[in-house]
């Protein structure tokens, strides 16, 4: 599961950018369906051309598929992923109404969360008065996982889901505002769950750097 040079026409091309939440989870879910393609990490600041050629919007991640269609929301990769090979069962398929449950958690968090989520860090990175103001509005939100967690395993059961991974990347963005403040905080099921997947070969695999990538260079597999 490891990246390696090679050249190819017929994979689907992952434009990525490391640290980008969006990104990371799309990649998070590639690697869990075992699937491959290849991986193209990208600076927003110097955007090469073919990615602005594959979608208006300019933003990754962008997947090509092999027949030119393109998928440009981290979501809707995500999905993509785990229709193709879901041998987690992250979809939780033998729940029918399951999948629904999770898309509306996972629009929560990607609206009202973030929203809250962005103006914490900025208040945290300049100095604003009102970090603790900021840090207060994210606090439902974890305490609605740190609940979940008293529960079971995971967020929705006691198996991994898609929200678990969807929702990875912006827990651990609030983890890293006030490191001392959350390590201290009253949600100890939620720092266990985050510290799990932070510590597992898994998103060591999923965060590795890579050279920025260049046309006409070789290309880098990700995944299976």
């Amino acid at each position: 599961m490891e990246l390696t040079n090679t050249i190819t026409n017929t994979k689907p091309i992952l434009y990525s950018l490391r640290n980008c939440p969006y990104a990371m989870r799309a990649r998070i879910a590639v690697f869990k369906a075992k699937q491959s393609v290849v991986l193209r990490d990208v600076v927003l600041s110097d955007k090469p051309q073919a990615m602005l050629a594959a979608s208006a919007k300019a933003t990754v991640p962008i997947l090509v598929l092999a027949n030119g269609k393109v998928i440009d929301e981290s979501l809707d990769v995500m999905l993509w992923a785990l229709e193709q090979s879901d041998p987690s069962n992250l979809l939780q398929q033998d729940h029918p109404s399951r999948l629904a449950e999770m898309l509306d958690f996972i629009r929560v968090f990607d609206t009202e969360f973030k929203s809250v989520l962005d103006h914490y860090k900025c208040a945290k990175r300049y100095r604003e008065p009102n970090v603790v103001e900021c840090r207060s509005a994210c606090e439902p939100y974890l305490q609605l996982i740190e609940t979940r967690l008293n529960e079971h395993a995971y967020i929705v059961s006691d198996s991994e889901s898609l929200v678990d991974i969807a929702v990875l990347p912006f827990i651990r963005q609030f983890a890293r505002v006030e490191r001392q403040w959350y390590l201290q905080s009253a949600y100890p099921k939620l720092r266990l769950w985050l510290s799990n997947y932070l510590q597992s070969p898994m998103f060591t695999k999923v965060m590795a750097k890579y050279p920025l990538w260049q046309e006409g260079q070789a290309e880098l597999k990700f995944g299976a």
